[in-house]
């Protein structure tokens, strides 16, 4: 039954997720198991300054994919409207010589 659920989490959700995170209100992060660097690995659960730079490197990691992700959803919409755009035209072009062609028809009608 479990696989069953988790087969039915729309698949959108991994090509356009964002991470987000957020810091603990009891401490800064990377100081130590339980004061806002988490059960991250012996360096950080260690705390001091390693600690706070593994929580640095990763922060600057989320923001960096974060960064590229909205990057390529602006280009994937930025190549959508260039393809609307472009059947518009293909359609303008298409609705004129239907009217030349009727007019044409109309033409030999007389």
């Amino acid at each position: 039954m479990a696989l069953r659920l988790s087969r039915a989490v729309p698949i959108w959700r991994n090509i356009c997720s964002v991470s987000v995170r957020a810091m603990s209100q009891t401490g800064q992060w990377g100081e130590g198991a339980g004061k806002g660097g988490g059960s991250g690995g012996a360096v950080r659960d260690a705390g001091g300054t390693f600690g706070k730079k593994q929580a640095a490197q990763e922060e600057q990691y989320f923001k960096k994919l974060q960064a590229e992700q909205l990057k390529k959803l602006k280009e994937s919409v930025h190549d959508e409207i260039k393809y609307h755009k472009d059947q518009i035209e293909d359609h303008e072009e298409a609705i004129e010589r239907h009217q030349k062609k009727l007019k044409d028809l109309a033409e030999l009608e007389k």
